[in-house]
């Protein structure tokens, strides 16, 4: 199984976009074998809904399950308190599992058990939560015992019947009826409302012919309960008067409704009047969302289904007839309980890596965001110095073994709450290798194939292939190397075949697998069989000559007329071909060769066509021979509709073989013109059919007759038919946003063809926005096939829609596509961290950069070796995306290294970062020697001494050749100082090694640990003291550095200069 690495971009604070960045994520094969050796804390796999419901007269199940390594154990939680199975003789767990079982066949009351449960599953890598499960028992109460009067009302006058049904749980379902069970007829008169009640917009006499009476069915009991009936009395009137419209329900002329997202929003306008008036529905300031809206119970009600916060607003009904109309405004808000943006996701890391759980949760209000770890709220966890809170994201950094936990994330308003658990495991596994071991793979020359090397490890292992055991990696050309281990060959040659091996390596070590790839030839039908046509009863031959790889077995079928062949007593199966002796007018179709391998395949057909033998007449009638049918004449239009037509025709002579089958095609003038197209297909029995059609079409027909012989010419053309328009009924497919330049997003579809125009003036208004802005939406009106968005930012997400629009209207809302702005260069990686952890490697670890400015394809890394002014060779490095981190094997311990780093998108290659490797700790020493133990000798304390002493020496030279000198006197000053520095240093260190005039070491020479002579380079320690270059011995040591400056030039230069210098003045003075 492949790592992964997962990017997730947003834009905001600096901090924001910091923790929004790819993270380093490793996942687990879903191999058994795997699995089993894997330690992983807890994950909930099943449990109950939140709001449960159970039936109080079966036994009850709460579920939980959950997967682990080691098997986790359960417990639950009842009202927030410790809930002790063990305790309640009725409740038990099943074996393997933490699902409750309540148990009420020795009796019982379901309702005691009411309450909130929570189940915990745990093991020693962690603890993961179920949901809140709100147990409640099914409830069915009776309807409460009333006498209801007899009610009398005037004809013409509005009426209202009250249901008032009892509370049940989960509510009951309503419906009226007559007390002898006979429904109640319902029109746009008289109905039922949402509350149960039953309306009448006006009473008429022979609503007094029946009796009323409201029933509840309940879910769980499968009950139906009845409340007395209602009896009318209708007051007779000389005339009805016709009536206003007045609202029954809701009342008064405005009212507000609040919805949550994702559920139903169901508005009703019930209305009085005479005669009963029509409901009419609209938004202020836009149009009902045509795709999911329903009218309801004769216009009355409206719904909405999956409402958004585009929902919100002001729906209005009208209540119209002809003696006038009212309206009533309900003002909607959409509220909402948590919903993920993005829910966190099991994060599984190798030691010392960094990582981060998101959560981010959206609603109406905004949902608050509470933390916990192994099930207990993280403020009060141990503290954990690798972990930090921020927010809607917890950061890792350096994660080590035993860091695992299951943490949970918990979103919540006042509307409801989410809950996930997500887990952090860090594992360090070797590589392993999942493929099968040393697979064979076969491939036809010049195909593409793919050599598999599915791979698992922690850290993420590198992987490369190699050809043959040798030579560099495999990566560019004509090779493609993907991230799930597999190398693609574009195009196999035969210079390609040979073993592959793919190696993965990590810091704890590496594992390799060999594929073996043989190219083989590609089968073809060199002659293959042609149309004949032949007598019956004479002999045929039919070509089928095949070139293969003589390594693959060929298998060769004949086929007729698209089915196998049945090879008979009178047909004969050859190398080469297929013979069939006495041709008889069954064997006349087509024959198909096919030859194939277990690799590919090629295939070549012919038509065979057999004559009859004419004869001389006889007493028997002798069989005339088959042709195709003639064409279908006298084409006629009849049953002209909106939406259909009926064609009928007259068929022409069938020439002694039955006509099967009639095509019907149809040409329409306005796109296409002069292109016909097959419309519909019929039998041969009929010779009218009707058409569908679609509107703003002006078809023309034609009809083409098919018998086994083969197809007629077409019929001649019918009149044309024109149909009415209408507004599309379809948006354009294949939506997409892509930027062609850093700068722009260029949105595209495939456009309605002339079928699906429906209407004149085709056109399409493309919407846009920025993605999570809550800006509004911007839009465009175009004829073409594509719009091209400028001056947006580099790679951004954008919401996009395209909807078709006629001169008749538009079509329904179309769907949300995301499409992103064009891609850039990136900026540089934000870090190197650069490690020695010895004197063999240096390790690098970099980030990624802060404005990818698109999608990540990789790392280029430039790195050289340096002494001082001395270079080496510049090497190249690629990586993944994925891999932030890289070990380098040092060719020497002296040498630093200068690194370019740059990150790359498919624009090329960003901005570099520039870092260079500290400066070996044998380098800050003032000795040329390789200290082993790397000491600092400035921090010596005997060095310290030695040092002083020396100053002091110096000094009360300086004060005896001054007063010397003013005695007259002289002596050799320069003699004296180099026998006394020379005793100092023997006394004080005896790992200086001083020699007399006789057994002085050659110029530019010293002596190394080992006693042996090195000779050092042209420039000297005094050469580079006195400004040159500085150099670097045999063993890379670099010196120069630490020697004191002598005013070489001054001295040359100046005469004069010399009594600045102290040891010259100590010559003066002699």
């Amino acid at each position: 199984m492949v790592m992964q690495q997962y990017l997730l971009t947003y834009s905001g604070v600096v901090f924001a976009l910091y923790l929004h960045h790819v993270i380093r994520a490793i996942e687990v094969p879903l191999d058994p074998n795997i699995q089993s050796e894997l330690s992983q804390p807890p994950t909930i796999t099943e449990q109950s809904v939140k709001d449960y419901i159970v039936d109080p007269r079966d036994n009850i199940f709460i579920e939980c399950e959950a997967k682990g390594n080691p098997v986790p154990t359960f417990s639950w939680t009842r009202n927030g308190k410790f809930f002790n199975v063990a305790k309640d003789p009725k409740v038990s767990m099943q074996r393997r599992s933490g699902t409750l079982v309540i148990d009420f066949r020795g009796g019982g009351r379901p309702e005691d058990y009411e309450g909130e449960y929570q189940c915990s599953a745990r093991n020693e890598y962690g603890t993961a939560l179920s949901s809140k499960i709100l147990l409640q028992v099914s409830r069915s109460p009776l309807w409460p015992k009333e006498h209801l009067d007899l009610v009398e009302i005037d004809e013409g006058s509005p009426l209202t019947l009250k249901c008032n049904p009892p509370p049940g749980l989960p509510p009951p379902v309503i419906f009226w009826m007559s007390s002898s069970m006979e429904p109640i007829h319902q029109d746009k008169r008289v109905s039922q409302g949402q509350n149960g009640d039953l309306y009448f917009s006006n009473v008429m006499l022979q609503d007094a012919q029946t009796d009323y009476s409201c029933n509840a069915r309940f879910h769980f009991t499968h009950t139906i309960q009845q409340k007395n009936p209602y009896t009318l009395k209708v007051q007779t009137t000389r005339g009805v008067m016709e009536t206003t419209p007045s609202f029954m329900y809701p009342y008064g002329t405005s009212s507000n409704q609040i919805v949550l997202r994702g559920v139903d929003l169901l508005l009703e306008c019930i209305a009085s009047g005479v005669p009963a008036p029509d409901i009419m529905w609209y938004k202020k300031g836009g149009e009902l969302p045509t795709d999911k809206t329903k009218l309801e119970n004769f216009n009355k009600a409206l719904r909405i289904t999956n409402v958004s916060e585009e929902d919100s607003g002001e729906y209005f009904c009208l209540a119209s007839n002809k003696m006038g109309s009212i309206r009533h405004t309900i003002s909607v808000r959409v509220k909402a309980a948590p919903y993920w943006l993005d829910e966190p996701q099991n994060l599984i890391l190798a030691p010392g890596e960094d990582g981060r759980l998101v959560c981010r949760a959206n609603g109406n209000p905004k949902p608050t965001i509470q933390w916990l770890v192994n099930g207990e709220p993280i403020e009060s966890a141990p503290p954990n110095p690798s972990r930090e809170v921020a927010g809607d994201t917890i950061v890792f950094r350096d994660t080590q073994i035993g860091s695992s936990a299951v943490y949970q994330c918990n979103a919540s308003n006042e509307h409801g709450y989410l809950l996930a658990n997500a887990f952090v495991s860090v594992l360090d596994v070797p590589p392993r290798i999942l493929a099968p071991r040393n697979q064979l793979i076969k491939v036809i020359q010049y195909n593409r194939t793919l050599l598999d090397c599915p791979f698992f490890g922690s850290p993420i292992p590198t992987l490369r292939w190699f050809k043959n055991g040798q030579g560099s990696a495999l990566d560019g050309e004509n090779y493609q190397r993907h991230e799930n281990g597999s190398l693609e060959i574009n195009m196999a040659r035969k210079e390609d075949q040979g073993i592959y091996t793919c190696v993965a390596t990590n810091i704890l070590g590496k594992a390799e697998n060999q594929v073996r790839l043989e190219i083989k030839d590609p089968t073809r039908i060199v002659r293959g069989p042609e149309d004949l046509i032949v007598k019956r009863g004479s002999m045929v031959r039919l070509d089928c000559r095949i070139k293969h790889d003589s390594t693959l077995k060929l298998t060769v079928t004949w086929l007729k007329d698209d089915t196998p062949l049945y090879i008979g007593n009178r047909m004969k199966k050859e190398d080469d071909g297929l013979i069939i002796y006495g041709v008889a007018e069954k064997d006349q179709g087509d024959y198909t060769c096919v030859a194939s391998t277990e690799l590919d395949k090629d295939s070549a057909k012919a038509f065979l066509t057999v004559l009859a033998v004419v004869s001389a007449p006889t007493n028997r009638m002798t069989a005339l021979p088959k042709e195709r049918p003639e064409r279908p004449r006298d084409l006629e239009l009849t049953d002209l509709a909106e939406r259909s037509v009926r064609l009928t025709w007259i068929p022409g002579d069938d020439n002694n073989s039955p006509i099967t089958d009639y095509v019907v095609q149809f040409e329409e003038d306005k796109f296409q013109p002069g292109s016909w197209y097959n419309h519909s297909r019929y039998p041969g029995s009929v010779n009218s059919a009707v058409l569908r059609l679609s509107p703003y079409v002006n078809y023309q027909f034609r009809v083409i007759a098919v018998n086994e012989v083969g197809s007629s010419l077409p019929s001649l053309p019918s009149e044309r038919y024109h149909t009415i328009g209408a507004s599309p009924e379809i948006n354009p497919t294949g939506v997409r946003g892509a930027g062609t330049q850093k700068n722009n997003m260029e949105i595209t579809w495939t456009p309605l063809n002339a079928t699906q125009a429906y209407g004149p003036n085709l056109r399409y208004i493309v919407n846009w926005r920025q993605r999570d802005t809550r800006e509004s939406w911007s839009n465009e009106t175009v004829r073409t096939t594509r719009h091209v968005v400028w001056n947006t930012p580099i790679y951004v997400p954008y919401e996009i829609k395209v909807q078709a629009e006629n001169d008749f209207g538009r079509a329904p809302e179309p769907d949300v596509i995301i499409g992103y702005s064009g891609e850039d260069l990136p900026s540089a990686p934000r870090y190197i961290r650069i490690r020695q952890p010895n004197l063999e490697t240096i390790t690098l670890e970099w980030d990624h950069p802060e404005h990818p400015n698109g999608i990540l394809t990789g790392y280029n890394l430039r790195y050289q070796a340096f002494n001082g002014s001395k270079t080496g060779r510049t090497l190249v490095e690629t990586f993944s995306p994925n891999q932030t981190r890289f070990t380098l094997k040092r060719t020497d311990p002296i040498s630093r290294y200068r690194f370019f780093l740059r990150a790359r998108t498919q624009v090329g290659d960003g901005e570099s970062i520039v870092e260079e490797s500290p400066a070996p700790l044998n380098e800050a020493t003032p000795t040329p020697a390789y200290t082993k133990n790397h000491v600092d000798i400035a921090t010596q304390g005997w060095f310290i001494g030695l040092m002083c002493a020396i100053a002091l020496l110096v000094l009360i030279l300086l004060i005896v050749c001054f007063i010397k000198r003013s005695r007259g006197g002289k002596y050799p000053v320069r003699e004296k100082v180099e026998v006394l520095d020379h005793e100092d240093h023997k006394v004080d260190d005896p790992s200086f090694d001083y020699s007399d005039e006789d057994n002085k070491e050659p110029p530019g020479s010293h002596t190394s640990l080992d006693g042996t002579i090195k000779q050092e380079s042209d420039d000297s320690l005094v050469d580079y003291g006195e400004g040159g270059e500085g150099q670097f011995n045999e063993d890379g040591s670099f010196i120069g550095q630490y020697t004191v400056k002598k005013d070489k030039e001054e001295t040359e230069g100046n005469e004069s200069s010399e009594a600045t210098s102290p040891v010259n003045a100590i010559y003066s003075l002699a």
